[in-house]
């Protein structure tokens, strides 16, 4: 039996604009681990990076817990973490030290993890378990406690005798997730995140699983953990599991943390089913694709309790999704936003500006998308090159030598793009007002109580617009209006299969 202290490094205190937002949720893959690791027979404590303040957090843990191994496990379901943020790194590599001082053993795992593996192991990884870690770390430390080598762990990569990096075999992916134990929610104080969400939101979510990976082919996703890999769980085994969340702690609201929900034909359906018949519907959020948001599927998502969904719309330029490779059209946006509507679903849209071959127009055509579907919400980014993809390859020679944004809200352009980082944050700017006074106008002729709270500080913002246009305008002056579309990767993207749709 071996004392394992878990633990991962995403701390929502470093990223002000998630802190400032209030919606933590445990992480869920590091919690999966923790179930593997006592089923194993191992004793295993956790220390949650989500609420603590900072690392000194976890060298409190070391020393109370004096484990013989430390793993840190990021949650590859937080899509925070699949950023890859510099400051969260930071805090890794000090938490990794922290461990490695007290002659712990220490693993790591995650996509940060698998992209730079020999930064980690000089950070003070004994290993990192590269791709889905979840058998690759229990086993690695059944090795550790049974005094066995760790080169024969597949899927673990350490130095040799010769400091060289070794790569063990890979580790096939795993097929069956219901095979899985349920995450050890007992390892976190459920209490702690009930009380920031009631105090902020006056409702507790939690989080859930139903998928892992995306098959699709968007060539600017990083999918370091599981590639091109999709795998579904049984809709009543997620029910089951929905229905002893709801039993055990009460949650007023789930959030379904896959990458795509939803993806396998009739599985939502089943779900409505399965989770009406155990009386364990609750209010939940997730993130679809806008072609899988057919009469049928939008019907079982009203059924099964959905409260919002969020799609991936990125532009409202056909040239730049054909571009992204993304698979979908600017229409199929606008259809399935309306579907939802219809069916009393919330509709969030998740935008990108700034991809190779977005000039001004296709800026004004994105802008217009949003005003025509009336979205409940808007999320924004800019392109970030993350190692792996195929967007990363293509704009590397025009990368400086900042490659990681620093937290959620940096917006930094890494690579030669169209305008300026100053003019995508004064895009990001100007969206947002636009947005906001529009969703006001529509609460307020609705009638809608809650539009009047937010009157006053909107209409500030909004007496701002244009002096906020002017200057988007001048950043945006001098620059190249429409650059070359990267027509390789759209001509490969013609000849590529797409997965069916639900």
């Amino acid at each position: 039996m071996t004392e394992v202290l878990l633990g991962h490094g995403y701390y929502l205190r470093l990223d002000p604009k998630q802190w400032a937002a209030a919606q933590p949720y445990p992480p869920l893959g590091t919690l999966y681990a923790g179930a593997l690791l006592r089923e194993a027979g191992h004793r295993v404590a956790l220390f949650d990076a989500m609420l603590a303040r900072s690392e000194r957090g976890w060298e409190a843990a070391l020393e109370r817990e004096r484990p013989s191994v430390a793993v840190l496990f990021e949650d590859s379901f937080n899509y925070l973490s699949k950023m890859c943020l510099l400051r969260m790194r930071q805090a890794t590599f000090a938490m990794l030290g922290a461990a490695r001082a007290r002659g712990c053993a220490v693993i790591a795992a995650g996509s940060d993890a698998t992209d730079h593996v020999e930064a980690y192991l000089e950070a003070g990884a004994t290993a990192v378990a590269v791709g889905e870690a979840d058998l690759t770390v229990r086993e690695a430390v059944d090795a550790l406690a049974g005094g066995r080598p760790l080169g024969e762990v597949p899927g673990l990569c350490l130095r040799g005798a010769d400091a060289e990096v070794r790569r063990a075999a890979p580790r096939p992916f795993l097929r069956d997730l219901d095979a899985l134990p349920r995450p050890a929610w007992d390892l976190v104080d459920v209490d702690a995140y009930r009380s920031v969400w009631r105090a902020r939101h006056r409702r507790h979510s939690m989080n859930v699983v139903t998928t892992r990976g995306c098959p699709y082919h968007c060539n600017w996703c990083a999918k370091p953990v599981y590639g091109q890999r999709y795998t579904v769980r049984r809709a009543d085994a997620v029910a089951d599991e929905v229905a002893w969340l709801k039993a055990q702690y009460g949650p007023d609201h789930l959030w379904f943390a896959d990458d795509v929900f939803g993806l396998r034909p009739g599985w939502v359906e089943a779900y409505a089913e399965a989770v009406l018949a155990r009386g364990a519907a609750l209010p939940f959020r997730c993130q679809t694709r806008a072609d899988l948001l057919g009469p049928r599927t939008v019907d079982a998502l009203r059924r099964a309790g959905c409260r919002t969904v969020w799609i991936g719309a990125e532009s409202g330029s056909q040239r730049v999704l054909d571009a992204m490779e993304k698979g979908i059209t600017v229409e199929q946006v606008r259809e399935s936003t309306r579907r939802l509507r219809e069916a009393g679903i919330e509709v969030g849209l998740f935008l990108q500006f700034g991809y190779p071959g977005e000039g001004w127009a296709e800026i004004e055509e994105t802008l217009a998308l949003v005003r025509e579907c009336r979205p409940d919400d808007i999320g924004i980014s800019v392109s970030y090159p993350l190692p792996g993809t195929r967007f990363h390859q293509r704009v590397a020679a025009g990368l400086g030598t900042k490659r990681n944004w620093v937290d959620s809200d940096d917006l930094d352009m890494m690579f030669d793009g169209a305008f300026t980082s100053a003019f995508y944050r004064q895009l990001h700017r100007v969206a947002h007002k636009e947005f906001r006074l529009a969703r006001l106008v529509r609460r307020w002729r609705q009638g809608e109580p809650a539009a009047l709270a937010h009157c006053a500080a909107t209409l500030a913002q909004a007496a701002m617009l244009p002096l906020d246009r002017a200057r988007l305008r001048r950043l945006g002056r001098g620059r190249k209006a429409r650059p070359a579309l990267p027509v390789a990767l759209a001509r490969e993207a013609a000849a590529r299969p797409t997965p069916p749709a639900a």
